[in-house]
C-alpha cells in the first residue's frame, strides 16, 4: 500500500514545498523545522492505522472514556538524514522504543552499493515498526535495513516513512520486501536522474540539515 499525503491538501503541502525552495534551504534550522514539523505530521496520519483499546480516564468530575493506542510502535530510524525527521515521530510517539541504523550507498557509475555500518534497535518480534527515512531513492537502502533488522525478530507490520519518494524506488520495494509494509510519502517525484538521485527532489538532505560532508 502507497500512501501519499500531497494527494490531499493540507499544510504539509507547505512544509515539503519550503523544503524543495532553494532558496529557504539556505536557512538551515527552517529546514530542519520543517523536516521535523513533517515527522510530526506523518506520525500523526500513521498513528490513524494502529489498534487502539478503550480505556477508562478518572477525571476530576468524573470518568470519560477513551480510545488510547494499545502498543506504542518501534521507531527506526537511518543516520543522520533521519534524525530531525525522527525527533517529529518522536515528539508524538514519546514512549516508544527507538533503534539506530548506519547506513550509506557506495556510489559507482553504473550501480549504487549500500553500505550499512551500525545497527542499535529492541526485540522486533510481532511488533508494529515505523521505518524512518527523509529520502525513498533506489529504495535499496529500505530493503538493506529491513533485511538487516530482521535478526531482531520479524515485524508484524512496517510503515516505512519517507518525505519525497521515486517511481523506482517505490516499485523496488513493493518487490523485494518480505514483510507487510505500507509506503508513506509527502511527495512522489518524477523519477530518479543517471546518479540516482530523486528529480526535482529536494537535494542532500544529510547536507542541508548539517552541512556538507567529507
Amino acid at each position: 500500500m502507497l500512501i501519499n499525503l500531497s494527494d490531499q491538501n493540507s499544510v504539509a503541502n507547505q512544509f515539503i514545498a519550503e523544503l524543495r525552495d532553494k532558496r529557504i534551504q539556505q536557512d538551515r534550522l527552517r529546514f530542519r523545522k520543517n523536516v521535523e514539523r513533517l515527522g510530526q505530521v506523518m506520525a500523526y496520519e500513521i498513528s490513524k492505522r494502529l489498534l487502539y483499546r478503550e480505556n477508562t480516564i478518572e477525571t476530576p468530575l468524573g470518568v470519560a472514556i477513551h480510545q488510547l493506542p494499545l502498543n506504542n510502535p518501534v521507531l527506526i530510524t537511518v543516520l543522520r538524514a533521519g534524525l530531525p525527521y525522527f525527533q517529529g515521530f518522536l515528539d508524538y510517539f514519546d514512549q516508544a522504543d527507538c533503534g539506530f541504523i548506519g547506513a550509506y550507498r557506495k556510489e559507482g557509475s553504473d550501480e549504487i552499493a549500500i553500505n550499512l555500518e551500525y545497527l542499535a534497535a529492541p526485540t522486533l518480534e510481532n511488533r508494529v515498526v515505523i521505518l524512518i527515512d527523509p529520502m525513498l531513492a533506489t529504495g535499496k537502502s529500505f530493503i538493506r535495513c529491513l533485511d538487516a533488522l530482521q535478526r531482531n525478530g520479524s515485524p508484524e507490520h512496517v510503515h516505512l516513512a519517507a518525505l519525497v519518494a521515486a517511481p523506482e524506488g517505490i516499485q523496488f520495494v513493493r518487490e523485494n520486501a518480505r514483510v507487510p509494509m505500507t509506503i508513506w510519502t509527502c511527495d512522489v517525484d518524477e523519477n530518479l536522474n543517471d546518479q540516482f538521485y530523486i528529480v526535482p527532489g529536494l537535494g542532500d538532505a544529510g547536507d542541508l540539515c548539517f552541512g556538507q560532508k567529507l
